[in-house]
Parts: C-alpha cells; structure tokens; sequence
C-alpha cells in the first residue's frame, strides 16, 4: 500500500491533471446519518470527495409486539466513534473541519426538562435508557385513529391524514400510558435531538416539525404560531401548550427557533466538541430527516439529460424541481421539490420551507423494496439452495438470479427477461400501502403461482417483485403529475441502484430516466455533509479572507483527539462493519475529481468505477484510467487520491500537493467560488451542484419496445389488483358486519 499514492507526480503532467480545478486539501466537512440499525459518518472535502467513512451499529428492542425502542446515548456515542474513525482514516487535521451536519430517522426522542436525560417511552418504564419510539414502531393505533377523526386542517399537509408512523400518536399514547404521564418530558425528532446534543440549543428544523409533528408553517392557512392550540386540545394533548408550546420547540421568533435545511444552529459546545473529536470552531448546520438527505446528495449530479438541461437555471433551486429522489433501502421514500404547494392524495405534504424558505416538498413512499426482496427470497423453498450455489459461485444472490434469468431466457427460447414472467402477476403490498393510496391494511396477492420448487421458479418470483417496485413507483409518479409535478427524471440512492435489473425495470415502467449517484450507499450521509458545507460556507469565506488570523484551535482539538485515543493503538480503525465498498466506487477520489473533465475528453458514464452487469444488455461501463495506466499502477491504483484505510493519508496526499504546486483552498482567490447567493435555497444548490459529481443514467426504451408495450399492458393488471383488493374487503367487511348484526339481534 505504499505505492497508493506514487502515482501523483506522474498525472500531475497529466491532461486529466491539468483540467482540474485546484484541490483543496484544507477545508472539509462531516455529515451524521443515523439509520434504523446503524450510525455513520463521512468526511469530505470541499470538491465533495469522501475521505473517510465510517458506520457503528446500533441496538433496538421489540419487548412487545408493534413497541420498538433505541436508545439515544448509545446513538451519541456511535455517533462519536465514526466521526473520530473518520478523523484518524483520513488524517484529517480535526481544526480543518468547518462544518458539521446531521440527519436522522424520523424517529421520538424524549428527555426529561428538569435534567436534561433520557426518560423511558416503554413498554419498561424503570429503563430510562430506552428513550426512543422508533419510527417504524406500531404501538399507537388508536391514537392515530382518534388524531385523524379531528379532520384538523393541519391533516392537508399530510397526505389527508397522519400516518402511525409519526409522532403526535407517539406522544399521545406517552401521555395516558407513562406512570405520571408527560408532566417531565419534552420531545425531540431524532435529527433535532442530535442538533440539541452538539449546541445545547432547542432550535428545531422545518424538516422535523412540519414533516412528523404537525406543525403548519407561518401564513399557511393563516398560522400565526405554527402549532395549534385548537388541534392540540382536541385530541386531549393539553399538555403540549403550555408556555406557547415550550416541549415542542415553542413559537417562531418568539420563544422558539426553527430553520431550513443546512442553515446555521451554532457551534459545538465544548463537550461536544470533545466527544466529536472535533473543535469548538465547528458550525453546526440545521438537520433534515434521512431520506431527505438522499434528496440534497443525489438531485444535482451531473447527467446528460435533455430535460434537465432545459429546465437549467443557473445558480437557483428552482432547478431541482421536477426531480424526483428515490431514496431506497428497507423501505424508498420518493421525494420532490416544487415552488408551489401540490396536494397529491397519499402522499405526504406538500412541506413549507423545509428545504428551502418559500418552497414545498412532497413525499410518497413504498412501504417495503429492499425488504420485499429479501422477504420474497427468504420465504421460498429453493431459499437454502440459492444461498449454497451462489456462495460457491462467488456471487451476490440477486446477481446469481440475474444470470439465471439471462440462462432461462436462452433456454427456454424466450424474447426477453420480461416476457419469462409475462403471467406471473405480483402485488407485493405485504406491509401496507404507504402511498399513493395509504391504505395500511393492504396485503400481497400473487396470481401465476406453480408447485414448481426450484431456482428457476425462485428467479421468477424475484423478478416479478423487482417488477411490482417499478410499477408501483410509476403509480406514485403518476398521482403525483396528475396534481401539478413534472417529474422528468429520478435520482437513485441505496444498494438497489446496483441491481441492473431492478433500474431498467424503473426506467421501462416509468418512462424516466434513472440516474444512478457516484456514491450508492453513501448518498445520504454525503447529504448530510453537504449541509455542514453550506452552514459553514460564510465561515469558509472568511478564513479565505484573513488567512492565519482564523482561531480554530487546531492544537487543541488535536489534543482531544489523542487524549481520547490514548492506549487505544491496538484497535482497528475501521469499524467492523466498514469497508470501502459500502460506497459505490473502489476509487472515489479519482471519479469526484473526473467531474470536472471537459465531456469532449470524457463521457459520464465512463466517469463510473467497476463494470456492474446490466441485465437487459446493457454495455458494461468502462474505466477511467487507462489499461497502461492500471498495469503501471497496479492493484495499488484503486486507493489513489481514495479514503484510504491508513493514518496520515491527509498528510500524505497535501505533501504531494505541494511538490506539483497544487495551491490549496486558503490560497485560492475568493471570488473563484462564485458571487454570493442571497435566494432562499440558493446556498445550498450552489453547494450540491459543486460538490455531487456525476451521475450514471439508463434511459428507458422507446414507446414501441415490446418490453415497454408488455410492461404497460401488466401495468392495467397491476392497478385492478391494487383497487379490486379493496373492494374484495369492503365486499367482505360489509356481509360480515352484518352477521354481526343479526348475531346481536339473536
């Protein structure tokens, strides 16, 4: 590994060199993702390369069915961990990172007033540890319901109705559930209480209280205090007034404060500081939700699209709208900006202000994509023998059924992959529907099946549900334009976007372009280190200026950082489950600086690592680097300019800087980072469009393809599924309340 960065002096005389811009090795940022089962930390510098990574799991409890809890302490200390792993990978001096940014589940945090300390949320009240209601936590039902039957008007700012999965259920339930009820707690969004723990403030996002709890933004429907006395007394939460709403957050401009995505909350407070590994220097920017995060670090990436070419306006936000992030993992959350609200029923929203001060954003959302795969896979007889042949053929499985497919397409002298599965119709609702028809009850149904036992058959019931992800997803698509959106293309983010077969489905079904992000798992954590980049922007401006007159004690945070490093020599600096390939390229540095090559000497997707297979015979990428080159570099070559696994990896790549009289950013002039942006939101586009890099896109097919045409025509079937599984239920429910009826009468 002592070659990895050798190569340096050679491409400095390089043409790929020489179109650059200037690397600025001095001035980076951190973002904060905190997932359902894991916490996360990236750093990155100021063209949005990622030097370091790192991800910590993180516990819950299921002591009762639909009561699902974390814990936030052990969530501050993960935190800390990766952010201090990031710091020691890249050898990053901790007094160069100007800005720190966070994003979280959207998940109820509750702290007691008077300390300042977890308090329990149950189903044990004596372990005050477990002081979060997750997100995905079921146990409020019948608060939801009582919520809902308000027909408050701040329910049209969310979707028509409040889903279980928010958090005034949440709180309601604390109240008549918790031994002395909620006299003692105030309540966070997960992302808040993060920002709470860094500065000590009670500043709440936009992202956090008009999106989850409620809040209606002011001058919406003539909200004067953006949370409603009214509402609030009606479904008995009196509690939640008192002192103009003081455990929420309280008042705009009055006794509370909230802000837009990547605005500035403050610095870190001392202890904070020293937790982080970080400097009392560093700018706190205000929080988003995650899946909100994989908008901000997928949306701007570069992408030869027509479309997105004529919609173009420099500089502006306004640019963003009409595109559509699809942030995937367990479940995918769609989500869109507009500058005017649209009301799409099912979907949630439209939002005021939380990405932006004057613009609204909606979100629909799939109940279950990556866990409907897996679910489907797990539940098939031919499960075990999947897991045993494609192990020894050193595959991943969705890989090895890809291939089968291929394989069965030539055996069985078929046309294409789709047409294999032209009778197997597959409704995959098996968690409920979250949009567009929100519908919780709602189940799988699936017609084609056989007594068929084998891989064959497990590769066909796979396709079918990759299938049932992209119809679904042009349905969302669809309700959405029918209210005012113009979605002219998606943004992928999460493992999914590996999978060719799934992202040619998307195209075909929807009719869109996909374009795919340099970083895959990492775009949302890359989100939130773009909004540390934008709250420290001014920050930025001004080291620039007075060069060596900035105090961002460096020295002390170094001292921190080794003190709380000191006997730890022996131990690793990765967390065990980090590995440079939870990001999507094995050379990430190299691909974020190729963004900046002219396209008269490059291609975007040429500008991609790896040579993933596309399924429908798509023509696999190509490298960057040339065949010389990687002979000459070796296996060593994929960890150039790369977060590398080693100490004083900053130090090494600023040295070699220096000798090919690469000036850094502090000796750059100011004015070469463009004029200030003073429009709502143009921060922080400015900060996406320089910093996301490219995009790989798979266009769909022309109208006629057959694929297309037979996609379309299942896609009649898969909307009568969808509606005729409701009406079956009404059929049923009515006769059944009637027997009910008659029972009673005998």
């Amino acid at each position: 590994m002592a070659r990895s960065y050798s190569n340096l002096r050679r491409r400095g005389s390089s043409s790929f060199f020489n179109t650059l811009p200037p690397p600025q090795p001095d001035i980076f940022y951190i973002g904060v993702d905190v997932g359902t089962g894991s916490a996360r930390a990236c750093l990155i510098d100021t063209n949005g390369i990622i030097l370091g990574l790192a991800e910590r799991p993180i516990t819950r409890h299921e002591l009762k069915p639909n009561h699902i809890t974390q814990n936030s302490t052990e969530i501050w200390n993960a935190i800390c961990f990766c952010v201090k792993s990031c710091l020691r990978d890249s050898g990053v001096d901790p007094g160069e990172v100007f800005g720190i940014g966070f994003d979280a589940t959207c998940s109820l945090v509750a702290i007691s007033e008077s300390k300042d300390e977890p308090v329990s949320v149950g189903p044990d009240f004596n372990d005050d540890h477990e002081n979060i209601i997750l997100w995905m936590d079921h146990r409020a039902q019948e608060e939801t319901d009582a919520i809902n039957s308000t027909g408050d008007v701040c329910l049209k700012y969310v979707g028509g109705q409040m889903s279980i999965e928010m958090e005034l259920p949440k709180m309601k339930w604390l109240k008549h559930h918790k031994p002395g009820g909620i006299k003692d707690v105030k309540f966070y969004d997960l992302p808040d209480y993060l920002v709470h723990k860094a500065t000590g403030t009670e500043t709440r996002s936009y992202c956090s209280v008009v999106c989850k709890q409620g809040f209606v933004p002011l001058g919406v429907e003539n909200s004067t205090t953006g949370w409603s006395k009214d509402f609030l007394v009606s479904v008995d939460m009196e509690e939640l007034i008192e002192d103009d709403f003081r455990r929420l957050g309280g008042i705009p401009n009055k006794n509370g404060k909230y802000l837009s995505a990547g605005d500035i909350v403050g610095k870190l407070t001392n202890q904070a500081a020293e937790q982080l590994g970080l400097t009392t220097e560093c700018i706190v920017a205000s929080p988003v939700i995650d899946a909100y995060a994989g908008w901000i670090g997928t949306v701007a990436a570069k992408a030869e699209i027509p479309a997105l070419q004529e919609t173009h306006i420099e500089g502006s936000i306004l640019t963003s709208c009409g595109r559509l992030a699809a942030v995937a993992g367990t479940s995918t959350c769609h989500i869109a900006m507009t500058k005017d609200p649209c009301f799409v029923q099912g979907v949630w929203g439209p939002y005021k202000d939380v990405m932006a001060e004057g613009y609204w954003l909606a979100e629909g959302g799939q109940s279950c994509t990556g866990q409907l795969l897996a679910h489907v896979l797990a539940i098939h007889p031919a499960s075990q023998e999947l897991s045993r042949v494609a192990e020894a053929s050193n595959l991943s499985k969705f890989d090895y059924l890809n291939l089968t497919l291929e394989n069965m397409v030539v055996d069985n002298h078929e046309r294409s992959v789709v047409s294999l599965a032209k009778h197997m119709f597959f409704y995959g609702d098996f968690h409920g529907n979250r949009s567009p028809i929100a519908d919780p009850r709602m189940k799988a149904s699936i017609i084609g099946q056989s007594m068929d036992n084998s891989i064959n058959d497990l590769a066909i019931q796979y396709f079918a549900a990759c299938e049932f992800i992209a119809q679904q997803t042009r349905q969302i698509v669809e309700e959405m334009e029918k209210s005012g959106h113009n979605i002219t293309c998606i943004y992928m983010s999460g493992g999914q976007c590996r999978n060719g077969l799934l992202m040619r489905l998307l195209a075909d079904c929807t009719g869109l372009p996909i374009v795919i992000p340099r970083y895959i798992d990492a775009a949302v954590v890359f989100g939130s280190a773009l909004l540390g980049a934008v709250a420290a922007e001014e920050s930025v401006q001004d080291y620039i200026s007075h060069r060596g007159k900035s105090k961002r004690e460096s020295n002390l945070a170094l001292d921190l950082l080794n003190k709380h490093d000191s006997g730890r020599e022996n131990e690793p600096l990765h967390s065990p489950y980090t590995q440079p390939s939870a990001t999507s390229t094995t050379n990430l540095a190299t691909l974020g600086y190729s963004a900046h090559l002219p396209h008269s000497q490059t291609s975007l997707p040429t500008l991609l690592q790896g040579e993933p297979t596309d399924y429908f015979s798509q023509s696999p990428l190509r490298k960057v680097i040339s065949k010389n080159d990687a002979a000459e570099d070796s296996e060593d070559d994929d960890q150039t300019l790369s977060f590398g696994s080693k100490q004083n990896v900053q130090q090494d790549i600023s040295q070699q800087f220096k000798k090919l009289n690469i000036k850094p950013l502090t000796e750059l002039n100011k004015k070469k980072l463009g004029q200030p942006i003073s429009n709502p939101g143009d921060v922080l586009w400015k900060i996406m469009e320089r910093m996301t890099g490219p995009g790989k896109v798979i266009f769909p097919n022309n109208d006629n393809d057959p694929d297309r045409k037979l996609l379309t025509t299942k896609y009649k079937i898969f909307l009568e599924q969808c509606y005729q599984q409701q009406k079956y239920r009404q059929w049923v429910d009515e006769i059944e309340e009637e027997n009910m009826q008659v029972k009673a009468e005998a």
